[in-house]
């Protein structure tokens, strides 16, 4: 939409607010409010729109809670440098479909494969311990049948932790926290000698992940990390084939 707006144009069925909000938002998609740039003051935009200053509050109010503006008390409004980027997001729906956590544990081998790699080349003595733990508590699930995956989930934790770069941790931090509630589901689901040898299979294929870390292998973590998840991968489908 052009600079040159006027109260007649917009639509009566719509709130004014509203009108103000997809006015400026395409303004900022057709970047003529570019990234970083700050947008008139509120004085210039009840000006040009005809609206009253409560309007115009609304309408940034709106901006910034989408994620297309921030506000810098006593100097202005600017537009985010990642206005319009579609967070990333797993939502429950989507993980109830077969198809999408088996997608899932596709992204995360390859992200975690590299994070592993990372971490070979990056560890200090506390990563190795947090890993030992996480696998030594892993161990004594074996031997009791414990029916919680928080083990795995800190081992997986502490490899990206490894890394020394935040964003693996990050993404790890989501991912995790969004598929172990599936994943918890299913240990439910088997007798605890099943269990056991599962358990088993995993921490003995956390325990070559580690192994390699600590020797400081970066190609042989990330191989140990890919082979693991292609692994849970494979599970994963047989149970679903089981199912």
């Amino acid at each position: 939409m052009s600079a040159d707006v006027s109260p007649t144009m917009f639509a009566r069925r719509e709130s004014l607010s509203t009108q103000v909000v997809r006015v400026l938002s395409e303004r900022i998609k057709q970047d003529e409010y570019p990234r970083g740039s700050k947008l008139p003051t509120e004085k210039a935009l009840m000006e040009e729109l005809g609206v009253s200053r409560t309007v115009v509050r609304e309408a940034v109010a709106n901006l910034r809670a989408s994620g297309l503006v921030s506000i810098q008390h006593g100097i202005g409004v600017f537009v985010r440098d990642d206005a319009g980027v579609t967070p990333f997001r797993l939502g429950d729906a989507d993980l109830m479909q077969a198809g999408n956590m088996i997608k899932g544990l596709e992204l995360r081998i390859g992200i975690e494969s590299e994070a592993a790699a990372l971490a070979a080349e990056r560890r200090n003595a506390a990563d190795l311990k947090a890993m030992k733990a996480a696998c030594d508590t892993m161990e004594d699930a074996v031997q009791h049948a414990t029916r919680n995956t928080l083990a795995d989930f800190e081992f997986h934790c502490a490899v990206a932790a490894a890394s020394h770069n935040e964003h693996f941790s990050g993404i790890f931090n989501y991912l995790g926290e969004t598929l172990m509630p599936r994943m918890r589901r299913t240990t439910h689901a088997v007798d605890d000698k099943t269990l056991s040898t599962l358990l088993a299979r995993v921490n003995k294929e956390h325990l070559a992940i580690l192994t390699a870390i600590e020797a400081g292998d970066a190609d042989g973590a990330r191989a140990a990390m890919r082979a693991h998840l292609i692994a849970s991968k494979d599970r994963t489908l047989a149970k679903m084939r089981q199912d």
